[in-house]
């Protein structure tokens, strides 16, 4: 693999991935910034902005836009995180160039017309509200608010309906203005592509970006907690977590490995004890999520209210069996899932596009897929103990949603997971 790198006068960086069996081309800009660059009196800013950027430039409306990349067959899309916002497309290779210029185009010359705007104000309540109505999904929104209680890292990446109906056009063209510097950017390209031609083109459409940009939050404090929500739902939808590890953290992959061997898969530790065994569940996972200063590691089951009362229970007693780590067939077996993973995802231009632009955004160099099969194979039992002791002693976070009359309380459960 030969990555390209190149870095703008005005602090845009750039690399490109070039894999010359394929005929496609994925491209896109990352920017360093998210939901928890946000006050909480614009709380939902950073996404309205990403909806915002399709609505209609100086020589493009939003008609225009969806046709021209179409038209060529190519997609357009975005999303915000908590930590970064992604504008990106894939094309055949003949027309990065039109990808490229759109990218562009939104990110620079967007007009923000009010009528736009107050369409995609309806547009996103929707998507709020639909959310709302997905239990499984809006409880890992109160699992995060609940771990970072009244501060940035817990809102909602989508806001609230409450803010979002106040939110000006003054506040979606000043969060970019502030925000969007080409220091804090990364331009990534994967697929069938020319590094020098991909310069060339970012030097001729993307040197007009502002450099840099000072941005500031608030870091991360992991709390923990409780929230219990009755909701009338035939299952309850529960996560029971504990802080996790930042980025740059020397266990950031035994987080990882953990995770995937805890609860990862069907051979995991978790779906074999507690719906293969004990059928309490239909689905159980475990999760590991890092952010710069901070992270999360979790496990997300939804059950019946008559088999709520014995889940959290085993969720506790099988999270204390860690403290006594894997049998070294488990461990070689999530080390395997984690790099077959990765080396799958590396046949998409589309997922090495990403991989690519994250790592440059987090670390400052490329992404090293060998690098990252080191470090996985290199996670050992004292690395898996490390991570778990930095759960116990604290508070847990527990968040849970439906019938939850059956759930023990929250005092018994820190009992049981420090005892």
């Amino acid at each position: 693999m030969t990555v390209g790198l190149a870095t703008l006068a005005n602090g845009l960086r750039i690399v490109t991935d070039p894999i010359d069996t394929v005929a496609t081309v994925s491209i896109g800009l990352w920017v360093d910034v998210g939901t928890r660059h946000e006050s909480a009196k614009v709380n939902g800013v950073a996404h309205f902005l990403e909806h915002m950027a399709f609505k209609g430039t100086k020589r493009r409306s939003a008609l225009a836009i969806a046709e021209e990349i179409e038209a060529v067959g190519g997609h357009l899309n975005a999303y915000t995180s908590r930590e970064s916002t992604a504008y990106y497309a894939k094309v055949l290779k003949e027309d990065v160039g039109l990808a490229l210029d759109i990218l562009a185009d939104i990110l620079q010359h967007s007009t923000f017309e009010p009528n736009e705007l107050e369409r995609e104000r309806m547009v996103i309540l929707q998507e709020i509200g639909q959310t709302h109505d997905t239990p499984d999904d809006i409880v890992f929104d109160y699992f995060q608010e609940c771990a970072y209680p009244d501060q940035a890292m817990g809102r909602p990446v989508l806001g609230s309906p409450e803010i979002i109906k106040q939110i000006s056009r003054k506040s979606v063209v000043s969060y970019l203005k502030d925000h969007y510097g080409a220091s804090r950017m990364v331009l990534s390209a994967a697929g069938n592509l020319d590094h020098d031609a991909i310069v060339a083109l970012a030097d001729k459409l993307l040197s007009g970006l502002p450099a840099e940009l000072a941005v500031s939050t608030e870091p991360a404090r992991y709390v923990g907690g409780e929230h219990r929500q009755s909701r009338d739902l035939e299952q309850l939808h529960l996560v029971l977590g504990f802080p996790g590890l930042p980025l740059d953290h020397p266990d950031y992959y035994a987080a990882a490995v953990l995770s995937t061997a805890f609860g990862g898969g069907m051979s995991s530790r978790l779906f074999q004890e507690v719906r293969e065994k004990r059928g309490l569940v239909y689905a159980i996972s475990s999760f590991a999520h890092s952010y710069r200063d901070g992270g999360l590691f979790g496990i997300y089951a939804g059950t019946g209210e008559e088999e709520a009362a014995e889940l959290l229970p085993v969720l506790c007693e099988e999270t204390t069996k860690l403290d006594k780590g894997f049998a070294p067939v488990e461990l070689a077996r999530a080390k395997a899932q984690m790099k077959a993973g990765l080396l799958m995802s590396l046949e998409s231009t589309s997922a090495r596009c990403e991989q690519m632009a994250q790592h440059m955004l987090i670390h400052g160099t490329p992404f090293d897929p060998d690098d990252l099969v080191r470090r996985v194979d290199a996670v050992d039992d004292a690395a898996i103990a490390r991570v778990v002791a930095g759960w116990r002693g604290g508070s847990p976070t527990l968040v849970a949603l439906g019938p939850v009359g059956r759930l023990e309380d929250f005092a018994r459960l820190q009992a049981r997971l420090n005892g």
